[in-house]
């Protein structure tokens, strides 16, 4: 890694870190509101990583990273494909040993009441799943695109400017690292993992290193950061299905950032791959960073 690659994650990782410190020190739970705001604020970290850096090699502002508006069909084909591994892994936590699929369960049934009584409409757990995408891809494209891009313009912008040049594979697995141990403080506070923050913190960088893969081909192929953006806003709207559904939850075998989200994720990296190698012509996973 070169030094501009070690400077910024040394600055979103400091960042973090001092946000979890002030955290700490007021003594409040992960599980409220402040939590929630914690959480959205440190998205915008690697964006004022990558203004600090900028600033200081004068280079101009946010040029160069990819921002384009240039809409072409990646970008739906990233933002469709995310509830798709929601509901894959809602299936997939349902086989993990001890979990099973329960649309029954305590949270589930005080939801469907609620909203049932606002809408006048008797929702079953099929059609509150379906109101749970729909409401996740406008949220995903909308206002989560723009928190996530806080991130993403660090992720797939900044890093991945400075591995040009660098192995496809290689690039995804070093920047999934970096992003997983990136949400250390906030897993270590209860953020994805609250039943097991140490492990936890682990299980993420496996999850973003399996996840790297799959935002990165569409931020090339697509010529544009938006994608990238709406993807993981996307994903962080729906993947929540996954969870609620489960009896006997256990958040490193269940969920997204759990095991079954991590096997539902590794098999679309290899069905990417065989389209990769045998469909299309570009050769993303076997050719430098350009």
């Amino acid at each position: 890694m070169n030094k501009k690659t070690l400077l910024y994650t040394a600055i979103t990782y400091a960042l973090m870190w001092v946000a979890f410190a002030l955290f700490k020190l007021t003594g409040t739970s992960y599980q409220s509101f402040a939590g929630v705001a914690l959480a959205t604020l440190c998205m915008l970290f690697p964006l004022i990583a990558v203004l600090i850096l900028q600033a200081a090699h004068h280079e101009p502002l946010l040029r160069g990273l990819g921002i384009s508006w240039k809409v072409n069909r990646w970008w739906f084909v990233g933002w469709l494909l995310m509830p798709i591994i929601a509901l894959l892994t809602l299936v997939v936590s349902s086989w993990m040993p001890g979990m099973s699929y329960n649309p029954d369960n305590e949270t589930v049934t005080q939801a469907l009441t609620q909203m049932s009584q606002q809408t006048s409409v008797a929702l079953t757990p099929s059609l509150y799943i379906l109101i749970t995408l729909l409401s996740g891809l406008f949220a995903g494209a909308t206002i989560n695109a723009l928190f996530a891009f806080g991130e993403e313009i660090g992720w797939r912008g900044y890093l991945l400017q400075q591995f040009r040049g660098k192995n496809f594979l290689v690039t995804a697995i070093l920047i999934g690292l970096i992003w997983g141990l990136w949400h250390a403080p906030l897993i270590l506070l209860g953020h994805n993992y609250p039943q097991h923050p140490v492990a936890g913190v682990f299980m993420m960088m496996l999850f973003c290193a399996a996840l790297t893969p799959l935002i990165q081909y569409i931020r090339l192929k697509s010529r544009s950061l938006i994608p990238a953006a709406i993807m993981h806003g996307t994903l962080n709207a729906t993947i929540g299905i996954s969870n609620l559904f489960i009896a006997n939850f256990n958040d490193l075998l269940c969920g997204g950032p759990g095991l079954a989200g991590i096997l539902v994720i590794l098999s679309l990296d290899i069905l990417l791959f065989l389209f990769d190698r045998h469909i299309t012509k570009d050769r993303l996973f076997t050719s430098p960073i350009n």
